[in-house]
């Protein structure tokens, strides 16, 4: 009966990693609202998801919030970077889309080129707020870390990209995902990055004997 009221083991751990994952997703969401937040909010959210939701940390919102605050003023100016630029992108895939899926013919091929040309700036997204909420960067480092590791581990970019894009999508069709998808995306994608990013950090120096 003690066993079962651990509150570090059996139903309760489980129970514990339900409500990160639906509470940390909702205040995912919420924060992105505004949209010019929406990076620091994701380098939060992975950072959290790695410590908390793998790690099996507890503390989850208090981890969320320190790493929102602590990553703002570089998450922020880099959202305000990325944001015209991924609107546009955007914007401009419907548009292909659109005379691409109706004219047919060398439209279509443009469209289906435009869709892969996509994949490198989309990896740069992808990459760029998971390495704010696990490293600091300034700004124009960020960047350039982003495109390094988008373009010299493409295979796993390419997956990643398209997690992400799926999940946007299976979110946009129906309103229910969103309450947990962004912490199950965001755990699926640090299986790919984490890997990646043990590889770039340097190992610790061990001590000189005396």
């Amino acid at each position: 009966m003690g066993e079962f009221f651990n509150p570090e083991k059996g139903i309760w751990v489980w129970l514990s990693t339900l409500v990160d994952i639906f509470g940390l997703s909702i205040l995912w969401i919420t924060l992105c609202l505004p949209l010019v937040t929406a990076g620091p909010a994701t380098a939060a959210l992975y950072y959290t998801v790695v410590k908390c939701v793998r790690g099996r940390e507890s503390g989850a919102f208090g981890y969320y919030f320190r790493s929102f605050r602590t990553n703002f003023k570089v998450g922020l100016l880099a959202g305000l970077i990325v944001l015209p630029l991924a609107l546009a992108l955007l914007g401009g895939h419907f548009v292909v889309r659109w005379y691409g899926t109706r004219l047919g013919g060398m439209a279509y091929v443009l469209y289906v080129a435009y869709y892969f040309a996509l994949l490198l700036p989309a990896g740069v997204l992808c990459w760029l707020f998971p390495l704010l909420g696990r490293f600091d960067y300034h700004v124009g480092a960020l960047f350039r870390m982003a495109f390094q590791l988008t373009a010299a581990h493409l295979p796993s970019t390419v997956v990643v990209v398209l997690l992400t894009a799926q999940t946007a999508v299976f979110c946009l069709e129906r309103w229910w995902p969103v309450l947990f998808m962004p912490v199950v995306a965001t755990l699926l994608i640090s299986l790919f990055f984490e890997r990646i990013f043990q590889l770039h950090t340097p190992a610790p120096e061990e001590p000189e004997d005396p």
